[in-house]
């Protein structure tokens, strides 16, 4: 599966930005798809993650309450709503599919990753 994210920019602290990753193929809908994100200097970190129907998501702690993960998987689609942003949520950001059913926030357990898109939140 290919995956193609978008919608990062430059958004100062508290506004919103919102995320998509499109996905190629028939078989979107068999993986869980993730979030993560990487800021200079710092190592990849899980942000959100959702199961191939939708029903149930994960949510890494320091953005519980902010941010929100959906899919639709006529439109091959995930997007992560991120609202009340802050500083420290600039990074680049990626998705990414995993077989199977459990949602997992290690990055070494997902196989396909998306290119990445900027997110940078000004003070």
């Amino acid at each position: 599966v290919q995956l193609q994210a978008s919608g990062g920019g430059l958004v100062q602290a508290g506004g919103s930005l919102r995320l998509s990753c499109a996905g190629s193929g028939h078989t979107f809908s068999t993986y869980v798809v993730g979030w993560f994100r990487q800021a200079p200097g710092k190592e990849r970190e899980f942000v959100a993650a959702i199961s191939r129907s939708g029903s149930s998501t994960l949510y890494a702690d320091s953005v519980k309450g902010r941010f929100s993960i959906a899919r639709d998987n006529a439109k091959n689609t995930v997007v992560l709503q991120m609202n009340n942003l802050r500083p420290e949520d600039t990074a680049v950001y990626y998705c990414a599919t995993r077989m199977g059913a459990l949602l997992r926030v290690e990055s070494k357990e997902y196989d396909y990753w998306g290119q990445g898109t900027q997110v940078t939140v000004s003070s």
